[in-house]
């Protein structure tokens, strides 16, 4: 059927108080941002939601665009008339009419925002109802619908909303700042990524590269993931900070004994994570898809010994997730594939084969004193390659150019 417009209705924003308005403009800027190349569109913008009219615009893309919106609950097609009841009859019988639902109940609702309407919402409702049942070959059940047709009455227009579309939730991006997210590689720092995003962060990725020990393959893995975690920022770029651990990574595993080597790891990529966050405007956080109990560095008494290195807070989005939860989630944002591809990364070479899974804090230390690691974690920070994803554009490596760099490093 044809719909005139699109109302994006706000999520979680009605519990912000005095910066409501503020993250309201927010959502809607982010909301024209991403719709701009549909230049017929126009808004009108409330309390609650986000009127959208269509002017001839395919629905189907413009939803497509507004749920990679972090903060919109849900998506309502309507279709407006004026708010009168003849109209109001009308155009729901056709809305009804046009649904591809056969045999399923119908319930009409009202809701009036013009409480001045000449009419109550239930005195609405029945006169809609009756005259839908009248003249529409379709069963009405109030008690037990399948579908439901909302009526929204307003002083200037009133929708009649026959399709709801689920919004991502959340908080819109930017409103909590950013975070740096040390994305691996693996299924769950991608959810991890998505998560924060969700709560209102905007994040910037840190991957550690080890060549010739990790492949260029490995490395394209992080760029296509990140090309799809692009989709979801305001700007659609993700922003990667690829750390040159080899050298780094060595040392540990030539120095550390061997049931330490993961953990003394993990505090020195602890301690690039804060040094790189520390450089970029607005980052108060670092996260990762560390979960409880799922590998030796991530018991709770791992996760002290690894935290304590850094005062900045680290949040752990999926640590408390089942890994079909998180399997679940990383094939709704689409990166199941791309991280289940079998190409290793920095954490799973030199795996000891009976790492700690009790590791002291003052064990580690003592190990660290073994060796000079202070200028070779400077030459990871100050190495730093910068690189810029962007959504729908992937980053394609030359193998052998990366193979010929790995070797010079």
């Amino acid at each position: 059927m044809q719909y005139d417009g699109i109302i994006a209705t706000f999520g979680e924003l009605f519990l912000k108080g005095k910066n409501r308005h503020h993250f309201i403009d927010t959502i809607c800027r982010t909301i024209r941002h991403r719709l701009a190349a549909f230049d017929q569109l126009t808004y009108k913008k409330t309390n609650t939601n986000l009127a959208i009219a269509l002017n001839g615009a395919d629905p189907t893309a413009v939803i497509e665009q507004i749920n990679k919106v972090f903060g919109i609950q849900r998506c309502q097609l309507y279709t407006h008339c004026a708010s009168e009841i003849e109209a109001i009859k009308t155009t729901t019988l056709a809305v009804v009419k046009a649904l591809d639902d056969d045999g399923k109940r119908i319930k009409v609702t009202v809701k009036r925002a013009d409480k001045k309407f000449e009419l109550t919402s239930p005195q609405v409702a029945s006169i809609v109802g009756r005259y839908v049942a009248e003249n529409a070959d379709v069963p009405i059940d109030l008690d037990h619908p399948d579908l439901k047709v909302k009526v929204q009455i307003h002083k200037a227009m009133t929708y009649v909303v026959s399709k709801e579309i689920p919004g991502l939730g959340g908080l819109p991006i930017g409103i909590n700042g950013r975070s740096l997210l040390m994305l691996s590689g693996g299924l769950d720092s991608p959810v991890a990524g998505y998560l924060m995003m969700k709560r209102g962060l905007g994040i910037e990725g840190l991957h550690f590269d080890s060549p010739p020990y990790t492949s260029p393959r490995a490395r394209q893995k992080v760029f296509d993931l990140a090309e799809k975690l692009a989709h979801y920022q305001p700007s659609g770029r993700m922003v990667l900070h690829m750390v040159p651990f080899t050298a780094l990574q060595k040392a540990i595993f030539e120095h550390v004994p061997e049931s330490y080597g993961m953990t003394i790891m993990r505090r020195m990529m602890y301690r690039v994570a804060e040094g790189v966050a520390q450089r970029i405007r607005g980052c108060a956080l670092i996260s990762n898809g560390e979960s409880l109990g799922q590998v030796a560095s991530q018991t709770p008494q791992s996760m002290l010994a690894i935290n304590c290195v850094i005062t900045m807070p680290v949040i752990r989005p999926v640590a408390c997730m089942d890994k079909s939860e998180i399997i679940e989630l990383a094939r709704r944002i689409d990166t199941h594939d791309i991280s289940i591809r079998p190409y290793e990364d920095c954490c799973t070479i030199f795996v000891p084969k009976s790492p700690s899974t009790a590791p002291k804090a003052f064990r580690c230390e003592q190990y660290e004193a073994a060796f000079d690691w202070a200028p070779l974690l400077e030459s990871c920070i100050e190495g730093v390659e910068r690189v810029t994803v962007e959504a729908g554009k992937p980053i394609q490596i030359d193998e052998a150019t990366s193979e010929a760099i790995g070797a010079l490093l």
